[in-house]
């Protein structure tokens, strides 16, 4: 049976529809970046999402290519996730009235095994066989560390909903928000969007704190 991150590590993909303190440690990613309204039907955000997949599809049928990679396991592709920001960003987070402000990080997580050679190759792969352009996909590592995050049911527009419980919560067991440019506002989408109806989306929310 194919390995699957959503199982195997629970409390980072599964978390309770109530707040909790979570402990994130270093992850690669594919990432790409860009900024404007994730709606626009021709946008950059779902620009970066096809990007993405073509990349990590690619590595998982790399065992069917000629680049053996070193430690491959059978894998179900992680979830879609984004990291979100805005010029002015207020201590609360940020605004869902002003997405054409939107900054985001759209990433995919990687494997443990894939080494930046192997990124590298399946960079220069997709582009050769699917004849598009994928330098803008990179490989970045991010350390979140200490967090809180909740499971958050439903469109994404009444996320401030959960956001402010989440917020809460921290404040009640002695945390305090600790958004920057370093560290982001982070979204982990476990529903497709376009099979899924709104009210039963679920998307886990995260947000970086430091204890007071």
């Amino acid at each position: 049976m194919a390995f699957d991150y959503k199982k195997e590590y629970k409390e980072f993909y599964l978390p309770k529809k109530t707040p909790g303190i979570v402990t994130v440690p270093p992850m690669n990613y594919l990432a790409v970046r860009g900024a404007g309204d994730p709606n626009a039907e021709d946008g950059a955000y779902k620009a970066s999402i096809g990007l993405l997949y073509g990349v990590a599809y690619t590595i998982k049928m790399s065992k069917k290519s000629s680049h053996a990679i070193k430690g491959y396991f059978d894998y179900v592709v992680p979830p879609l996730e984004g990291f979100w920001q805005q010029p002015g960003q207020n201590v609360g987070g940020i605004d869902y009235s002003r997405k054409e402000d939107f900054r985001f990080i759209s990433v995919i997580r990687l494997p443990d095994f894939v080494t930046r050679a192997d990124f590298d190759w399946a960079v220069a792969e997709a582009t050769r066989k699917k004849k598009t352009d994928f330098s803008p996909v990179e490989f970045l590592t991010v350390d979140e560390g200490l967090c809180v995050q909740c499971m958050h049911i439903g469109p994404y527009d009444e996320e401030p909903a959960t956001v402010r419980r989440m917020h809460e919560f921290m404040n009640e067991q002695g945390y305090a928000l600790d958004i920057s440019n370093q560290r982001l506002h982070h979204e982990i989408y476990l529903s497709d969007p376009r099979k899924t109806a709104p009210e039963k989306q679920k998307t886990v929310i995260r947000h970086p704190i430091r204890k007071i």
